[in-house]
């Protein structure tokens, strides 16, 4: 990674707000993909432009994105994309959801942006630096015992029924009157910013997940699968992210019922 690659990501992440601002809550009318799930104009518009210019400043770089596809490159990195993590939230005028942009060296993300493009927050990790918001450090919160811990996930109906077994038993060891239910990829955002402890989520693809690594543990918290090993592209998509790293094992304890 060179250094003029952040401020080309925070490009990446600029164009994508300007392909998307003017669609929010102006009644889009979303399609359906072969999986079901919506994908609208702003999704595209979005990725399209950080796809124009990927191809004009970094042609070499391999590109995954979520609504085009792969696109292999010769260099050896690849930029993760998705435009919308958070469809459903962006059709329901929620500004929860956000732009995900990553870069993977050697299959694994060294640089992240989570990007808010309504309210105007960013948070940037780079690795073996402090994350960012707005241009100002976070960092995570300790967390005693994970009994006072406050968890998320996106939903439960995104679970099979054995990963929602080991959910709840993970929920049942945390403040569950504190659990949140929704919020994409803005709860990762949150876990850095130290206001939520834990999040837990199945299904996950390599665009869900690469860009919140490095923003979640450059604020000082982790982020593995389920057996607690690092994310990569290889990684099966049950993430966990943790605020403070003194919490895995018990985590991963709880989450294994």
């Amino acid at each position: 990674m060179t250094p003029d690659d952040i401020q080309f990501a925070e490009r990446l992440a600029d164009a994508a707000r300007e392909a998307i601002r003017p669609h929010f809550r102006q009644g889009v009318q979303p399609d359906r993909k072969a999986d079901a799930s919506p994908v609208t104009i702003a999704d595209r518009a979005a990725e399209e432009a950080m796809r124009a210019l990927l191809r004009a400043e970094r042609p070499d770089d391999g590109v995954h994105g979520e609504e085009f596809g792969v696109t292999e490159g010769t260099s050896g990195r690849q930029w993760v994309l998705d435009p919308i993590d958070g469809t459903t939230a962006f059709l329901a005028g929620r500004a929860t959801f956000g732009t995900l942009i990553a870069l993977l060296e050697g299959g694994f993300p060294v640089l992240g942006i989570i990007d808010q493009p309504i309210l105007s927050e960013r948070w940037l990790g780079v690795a073996g630096r402090e994350t960012t918001f707005n241009g100002a450090p976070v960092s995570t919160r300790r967390c005693r015992e994970l009994s006072d811990a406050a968890l998320a996930t996106t939903g439960a109906h995104y679970f099979s029924e054995d990963e929602g077994h080991h959910f709840m038993a993970l929920a049942s060891k945390t403040d569950h009157k504190r659990m949140i239910m929704g919020g994409d990829c803005y709860n990762y955002a949150m876990v850095a910013h130290g206001q939520l402890d834990v999040v837990c989520e199945a299904g996950l693809k390599l665009h869900d997940f690469a860009a919140l690594v490095p923003v979640v543990e450059g604020a000082g918290g982790t982020m593995c699968d389920w057996q607690g090993d690092p994310l990569h592209a290889g990684s099966d998509g049950r993430v966990l992210a943790m605020g403070d790293p003194a919490r895995l094992e018990d985590v991963l304890e709880a989450l294994a019922g």
